[in-house]
């Protein structure tokens, strides 16, 4: 699964680990987080990430 990254503040979600503390289970990709996710440590909306190179 490919791992996107904040462009506000360098954050990347790896689908791996998903992000537990804001209600995304481990294995949920990117393009399938829930439409109100927003990045843990800023605050950015999804269309603030890019992929990770």
């Amino acid at each position: 699964m490919e791992r996107y990254i904040c462009v506000i503040c360098g954050y990347i979600y790896d689908p791996e680990l998903g992000d537990v503390d804001n209600g995304v289970e481990p294995g949920t990709s990117f393009k399938d987080l829930p439409e109100d996710w927003i990045c843990p440590l800023c605050g950015a909306y999804v269309n603030e990430f890019v992929l990770a190179e």
